[in-house]
């Protein structure tokens, strides 16, 4: 399938749920409480622009100045949280009340004697309180995940028992960075605060698991740049994501190398030396084939891994992970699901991939870990899925 039809397909059944919330909304919140005509025009054009704006922001963005176009995209990717989190509480409180009057109305079917039906002003009333609390519900959610999408990632620490890992190198420090998608939203201070924060780790080792970005080198390279400034004393290695695939993997790659960053596609390296030492492999994105690109081949990723030895294997989704399993992988490091981002991603989420949507999982002998990712995509918003820096400490088993 072409991926210009993949992409259409995505997006129609998006856009077309986007626009009926949009018109839902408008009729629930504003046309079904108030008969002000300023207040509904007013309300029109807000529901019009807000969904313009959010569906062609991209294309406004070209013709502003970049901080300009930066607060435009967060305000316009805001509003579509927004429009999520009044949808949920509006329905939330909406089909209660609809049961409620269906059922009342069923039961004084046959009556002889009529009731007195409620009163205009009180049906107005109660409509406009519903409204009230769905939308300061909403508005306050909103609010709560778009601090937390910026505020600087929590830290993780857990302890990783990786087979045949040498005594010499139990409590080696690998520090995880992934899904940080570096772009129009997230600029270089968040990259500056990322690298702070890592060096504060004193890892050994510094893994960064794909979709640094989204957006070309030429665009974005000022800000990524700040990853030169990453220090462990075993390096910092990279391997390929989905969106690095769109943004165009190639010429990243060859950026980061210049930053001085190893990236491993489909190949392995030894950390360690004589003495104690494990095995480190990285794999192109498992998509990549699909867009048309040099893919996912473990086998090659692994012909160096030798199965007597530990070994760690860099991957951005957790597919796959049963077979890496097979192959006797002591762990493999993933991110890609954000842990689903955004209440209820997170049950999507946990639906979708089970145990492997976030957190530390076992499949035989092997052990995946999946971070929630450093920043976001979307909606600037963190909700029941908090960012994070994975800082595995690697323990002999």
């Amino acid at each position: 399938m072409p991926r210009w039809l993949s992409f259409l397909l995505f997006l129609v059944p998006i856009l077309t749920l986007l626009a009926l919330a949009h018109v839902y909304l408008y009729r629930r919140l504003v046309r079904d409480v108030t008969v002000r005509p300023w207040a509904r025009r007013t309300a029109q054009v807000v529901f019009v622009l807000g969904f313009g704006g959010t569906v062609g922001f991209r294309g406004l963005e070209w013709m502003l100045p970049a901080e300009v176009g930066r607060m435009l995209g967060i305000g316009l990717l805001s509003w579509t949280g927004v429009v999520m989190y009044v949808l949920f509480f509006t329905l939330a409180l909406d089909v209660p009340r609809r049961a409620f009057d269906w059922n009342a109305r069923r039961a004084t079917r046959g009556e002889q004697q009529a009731r007195t039906p409620p009163s205009p002003e009180r049906r107005a009333l109660l409509s406009q309180g519903l409204a009230l609390g769905a939308g300061l519900a909403g508005v306050s959610v909103s609010g709560y995940g778009a601090w937390r999408a910026f505020h600087p990632p929590d830290v993780r620490d857990l302890p990783i028992p990786l087979p045949r890992l040498p005594r010499a190198l139990d409590g080696f420090t690998l520090v995880q960075l992934t899904d940080i998608h570096v772009g129009d939203l997230i600029e270089r201070r968040f990259v500056d605060e990322l690298v702070a924060r890592t060096h504060a780790l004193s890892p050994d080792l510094i893994a960064i698991t794909g979709d640094l970005v989204d957006g070309s080198v030429e665009r974005l390279g000022r800000f990524v740049a700040g990853l030169g400034a990453l220090r462990a004393r075993h390096g910092v290695y990279f391997v390929t994501g989905n969106h690095d695939y769109y943004s165009g993997a190639d010429a990243w790659v060859a950026y980061l190398e210049r930053l001085g960053i190893t990236v491993l596609r489909n190949q392995s390296v030894r950390i360690g030396d004589a003495g104690a030492s494990f095995d480190l492999a990285g794999v192109d994105d498992w998509s990549a084939e699909r867009m048309g690109e040099r893919g996912y081949d473990l086998d090659a990723a692994l012909r160096g891994v030798r199965p007597d030895r530990a070994s760690v294997l860099l991957a951005h989704q957790p597919s796959n992970f049963d077979e890496v399993a097979r192959r006797g992988v002591g762990l493999q490091v993933s991110g890609h699901t954000h842990g689903g981002q955004m209440f209820p991603g997170n049950l999507v989420g946990d639906a979708i991939w089970g145990d492997r949507n976030a957190g530390l999982s076992r499949t035989g002998g092997s052990l995946l870990y999946v971070s929630r990712g450093c920043g976001f995509v979307g909606p600037p918003m963190r909700v029941a899925a908090p960012p994070e820096i994975a800082r595995l400490v690697l323990t002999a088993s």
